[in-house]
């Protein structure tokens, strides 16, 4: 029985290396699989996921307010697809969200998506919102503050070093953007600079 996943994290858990695994064990099986990811996120190229380790792979693109449902569906109908893999589903729409619960619901695949729970403010993303509300299952994927505590919150960096408070929810970038810190240090981070 297929299912809608969602494994979240902060930034630079390791999700697309994840997801690029789970993706080669299909294929490695005889099995298709189908990556789709943010159209405006082409940090690795357009239409492209890859890894900070260094794997990639080719993937389709989702833009805002586009139809998920006949987008698979059209995949769907050039032939099998075992399983449909979402990068950077924190951007998806909640509209979005509910088509691809519809795919797995009434076409029978299932549907892993991978991506941020919250942004630099603290605040879910609305795919994510969506997410975990509508996700038959929720992995979290772990990654670490410097301290050593489970990182659950990530900050953005502004051109003086300090930690931005406010800022657009978008801003595409890496670890020269964003750090991944625990509650405590990200409350410490973001209280400490001046407003």
């Amino acid at each position: 029985m297929a299912k809608l996943y969602f494994h979240y994290s902060t930034m630079n858990a390791g999700k697309s290396t994840i997801l690029l695994q789970a993706s080669h064990n299909y294929r490695e099986r005889g099995m298709q699989t189908y990556l789709i990811t943010a159209q405006f996120d082409r940090r690795a190229g357009e239409g492209r996921i890859a890894s900070r380790i260094g794997i990639g792979d080719d993937a389709d693109t989702f833009g805002q307010g586009e139809d998920l449902f006949a987008k698979i569906k059209a995949r769907l109908d050039q032939g099998p697809c075992a399983c449909i893999f979402i990068d950077e589903a924190q951007f998806l729409t909640r509209e979005q969200v509910w088509q691809l619960a519809n795919v797995v619901d009434d076409l029978n695949i299932p549907i892993m998506c991978y991506g941020l729970r919250v942004d630099f403010r603290g605040e879910l993303f609305p795919g994510s919102a969506a997410l975990l509300a509508l996700a038959d299952e929720m992995r979290e994927v772990r990654t670490i503050c410097h301290c050593g505590k489970k990182a659950t919150m990530v900050v953005r960096m502004g051109a003086d070093g300090h930690a931005l408070r406010e800022g657009a929810q978008v801003q595409i970038g890496g670890n020269e953007t964003y750090v991944s810190l625990c509650r405590r240090h990200w409350r410490e981070a973001v209280d400490t600079q001046p407003a």
